[in-house]
């Protein structure tokens, strides 16, 4: 490769990333999974397209494909706030492994009587499309206001389900006849303990040492943050366990465990993230071949129908109903088990390794994904309202801002403190905020001015505020502002 050859796919990488910016704020006008348009980015690009650029390296597709599933999962448990989805682990974790394979064999029926496909071949693309997608997942949860325990499930399952699936997908796709189901079921349950046990294992530890070391600049912590959670797949594929659940768990603890500069962190892996989701749907849309896609249109429909309208159901009830879970949040669940990327990547796999028909089972998982997350993601909001769920808790209070900087050398921690609306620490006196004893506020800044608080000055939304702990005070001092900005000044006199 020469310099000039370097010089246009730089051009031509910077022109994709910054039409896929853009698209963003066309999907989150239209309510369109921003999976869609970067895929239609891939195919305009792609043989099929204006510029005829031919791409059939599979295996490449595999390996980027999961390098970044890795990230995105890593950028999913970062986000995710654990108080909200504790409840909902249980309920998550049976959905993700009972209800999944409730879903597998369901869609591998219809794959099988209705379509055709010998059994090998319909447990595949069971398997394949019984996954939810975290990307998908995250992207348009996050924009709705839904109850917690909804969304909570959701992402957990999400978050969950690629490792069983993976190791199913591997499993069927390999050659020679296919294990007996209960030794095939106990090698998934075996790697997927091996992959939890690391992730929380290598988040605890990573957390444990990020936190009592300060490093010389603010953004290795970012680094150090993602280094870890990469590591904690790597450890857990090589010690042949399920590396994406192991990142999960471990991205899920760091990023509830109160690091230094946390929001400067997610935000670094929020960027990565949708490099990596760019780049992954507009590679998925090269691959595919737009030509050939005609004589699979119709079995994809027809399997997706019994997934969405039956399989997901049923899965959601199988799984849910020892939870005493509503009938109106099962319903939504149904509706929002929305596919992207996973499914896509994952069909790469009979391709890599030989299977028979392989390209039929990734075309019509493609055309799958395409046209039922193109009926379910803009109709979600929709499906949320007719069930009277879509406000669900949206008066609760919005959770603070909080970063923080260690102090090493005078053994404390500086807490920057961002006053959102809707917190309830609007109104209260400093004094009020009763922060433990090594614990002050020492600045607030308001309208871009700062000043030196008094006992009495009364806080507003919109305030950031600099406050002083020392080490051994300091998770008591968070954790005191985030009871005050979620329940006011009487935080932890009424219960709360």
């Amino acid at each position: 490769m020469t310099v000039h050859h370097l010089n246009e796919i730089l051009l031509i990488g910077a022109a994709v990333l910054l039409v896929a910016v853009v698209a963003v704020r066309l999907a989150s006008r239209s309510g369109l999974p921003t999976l869609l348009i970067y895929v239609g980015i891939g195919v305009a690009i792609g043989q099929d397209g204006l510029f005829g650029f031919t791409f059939d390296n599979v295996q490449l597709t595999q390996v980027l494909g999961y390098a970044a599933l890795v990230v995105i999962l890593a950028e999913g448990g970062l986000g995710t706030k654990w108080h909200e989805i504790k409840p909902v682990v249980p309920a998550a974790a049976v959905l993700s492994t009972v209800g999944l394979l409730v879903s597998v064999f369901i869609t591998a029926g219809a794959a099988h009587f209705l379509v055709g496909l010998d059994w090998r071949q319909a447990l595949i693309i069971g398997s394949v499309v019984s996954s939810t997608d975290a990307a998908a997942v995250f992207s348009v949860l996050r924009n709705i206001s839904l109850p917690k325990r909804v969304t909570g499930v959701l992402e957990a399952e999400s978050g969950f389900n690629d490792a069983p699936v993976v190791i199913l997908v591997v499993a069927l796709s390999s050659a020679g006849p296919v294990e007996h189901w209960y030794t095939l079921l106990g090698e998934v349950g075996l790697e997927l303990l091996i992959g939890a046990g690391l992730g929380l294992l290598i988040g605890w530890a990573g957390a444990f040492g990020l936190k009592r070391l300060a490093l010389p600049a603010s953004g290795l912590y970012p680094i150090a943050v993602l280094a870890i959670a990469v590591g904690a797949y790597g450890a857990g594929a090589t010690a042949h366990g399920s590396g994406f659940l192991a990142v999960y768990i471990a991205s899920l603890i760091l990023g509830n465990a109160k690091l230094p500069h946390r929001p400067a962190t997610q935000g670094f892996a929020e960027g990565l993230g949708w490099i990596a989701q760019i780049g992954l749907f507009v590679l998925l849309g090269l691959l595919v071949t737009p030509h050939e896609l005609g004589d699979d249109i119709l079995p994809a429909i027809v399997i997706g129908l019994l997934l969405t309208l039956v399989a997901r159901p049923a899965s959601v009830v199988a799984s849910l109903l020892p939870f005493r879970i509503p009938w109106r949040e099962q319903a939504l669940m149904s509706w929002a088990g929305l596919r992207g990327a996973v499914p896509i990547v994952l069909a790469t796999i009979p391709m890599v390794t030989g299977g028979d028909d392989s390209r039929r089972i990734f075309n019509i998982v493609f055309v799958l994904v395409i046209i039922y997350t193109l009926v379910q993601g803009p109709t979600l909001p929709w499906v949320a309202r007719t069930l009277r769920l879509a406000d669900g808790d949206a008066s609760d209070a919005a959770d603070l801002g909080i970063e923080s900087a260690p102090l090493e050398r005078l053994q404390g921690h500086l807490l920057s403190v961002a006053i959102p609306g809707r917190s309830r620490m609007h109104g209260v006196e400093v004094d009020e905020l009763r922060l433990p004893p090594g614990a002050a506020v020492t600045l607030v800044v308001r309208d871009g001015a700062s000043f030196v608080p008094l006992p009495t000055t009364m806080l507003r939304q919109g305030d950031e505020l600099l406050v002083v702990a020392t080490d051994p005070v300091r998770d008591a001092a968070e954790d005191r502002l985030r009871a005050v900005g979620r329940g006011g000044k009487l935080a932890g006199w009424l219960g709360r």
